[in-house]
């Protein structure tokens, strides 16, 4: 079974938080997850994190804390996500892989079907900015 490591960002700006749908002819199809890629051999988190956001979205981005790495088992291959929080420095959004993008408060990212994989980073985002969601 394949297993990928994936950097992947949770995008801030102005208090919301960027998700992107991917889109239908991608695996897990039109299911929203936090943008970024498969880390390539002797890249680091931060490079690939920067290069996937410039291929994906068009933008550069600062790279800033980490969040736990969470690893999600689906029924053909296992996916280590490496999450960080960012901020845009430059660009404008341009969906070059992705069907949409919203923005979103930190309480309100439950409300979208999001990648399994990508469900715990949600909850660590939560926890470190002590959102409260009841």
């Amino acid at each position: 079974m394949d297993q990928i490591q994936v950097a992947c960002a949770i995008i801030e700006r102005d208090g919301l938080v960027l998700a992107a749908q991917r889109s239908a002819a991608m695996s897990l199809p039109l299911k929203w997850e936090f943008p970024g890629g498969k880390i390539n051999h002797g890249e680091s988190t931060e490079e690939c994190l920067r290069r996937e956001l410039f291929e994906e979205l068009s933008i550069q981005v600062s790279v800033g804390k980490s969040l736990p790495i969470s690893s999600y088992q689906y029924p053909t291959f296992t996916v280590t996500l490496h999450p960080f929080i960012c901020s845009i420095e430059a660009g404008e959004i341009v969906l070059n892989e992705h069907a949409a993008i919203a923005w979103l408060a930190p309480n309100n990212l439950h409300s979208l079907e999001w990648a399994e994989a990508d469900l715990p980073v949600i909850e660590s985002y939560l926890v470190e900015n002590r959102v409260d969601v009841s």
